[in-house]
């Protein structure tokens, strides 16, 4: 996370401005202490990752960075490289977006998340 800060802000108080929360807050979050749900989710729309990244982070798995996509605002793309698409990785990107898009409840968005890995598999992309 603080490699991530440091290649998109100057300082954490910059970082921190930029979505409105306090350095010492964002501080606490980089040392790995819990916050407010909302506090993650301001640090991942910082940090330019899809939301629920931090929270991945904190589970032990990594973040999913994002790209808007050109013409269409509020739309934004994850990109993984082939080598690094696997069961985990697929299923992290799907619940990503589900919760950023669909509202869907957690139940609905692990049973999706499955379907798109069983789905790969059966075509041999995983």
């Amino acid at each position: 996370m603080k490699s991530r800060r440091l290649a998109l802000y100057t300082s954490r108080v910059a970082a921190a401005q930029s979505v409105g929360i306090s350095k010492d807050t964002w501080k606490r979050v980089e040392d790995g202490e819990i916050v407010r749900d909302g506090t993650y989710v301001k640090i991942d729309e910082a940090l330019k990752w899809a939301p629920g990244s931090c929270a991945a982070i904190l589970e032990g798995r990594t973040a999913m960075p994002v790209q808007d996509v050109e013409g269409e605002p509020g739309t934004v793309t994850t990109t993984v490289s082939g080598e690094a698409l696997n069961d985990e990785v697929v299923r992290d990107v799907v619940q990503l977006a589900s919760i950023a898009t669909t509202g869907l409840p957690a139940d609905e968005i692990r049973a999706l998340a499955n379907r798109v890995v069983h789905d790969l598999k059966k075509l041999g992309l995983i």
